[in-house]
């Protein structure tokens, strides 16, 4: 069964590194904020144990200061968004090459069943 949130021990042993290293990242990276319960425990979904994950890569494997691994990190999603966006026109465009298609069959079949009736 996939668990939904993980609590910032879950994250810490998962990681390696102390919850105060987590928390102290959630200051530094925009985008990492744990959801707290009402006993005020950290919860973090998936999305967020992946950048948790990315980010300790870049620090710890890689080597990347806070503000290097920050800059790396808002490349990635900047690149993710243009991304997302180009396939998003892509797909707009289509859909109304779709649509215009359709207009025309459309006017054509209708033409056809003018020409049926004379």
């Amino acid at each position: 069964m996939k668990k939904y949130y993980y609590t910032i021990g879950e994250v810490s042993n998962l990681l390696g590194v102390k919850p105060y290293i987590i928390r102290y990242w959630e200051t530094e990276f925009p985008g990492l904020n744990a959801i707290k319960s009402e006993g005020r425990i950290r919860k973090y979904n998936e999305q967020q144990v992946l950048l948790l994950r990315r980010i300790y890569d870049l620090l710890y494997n890689q080597r990347y200061t806070i503000e290097g691994a920050r800059k790396i990190i808002k490349q990635e999603r900047t690149k993710i968004q243009t991304k997302t966006k180009e396939k998003l026109d892509d797909s707009l465009s289509s859909a109304k090459k779709d649509s215009k298609m359709k207009t025309e069959i459309t006017e054509i079949l209708q033409d056809i069943k003018k020409d049926l009736t004379l």
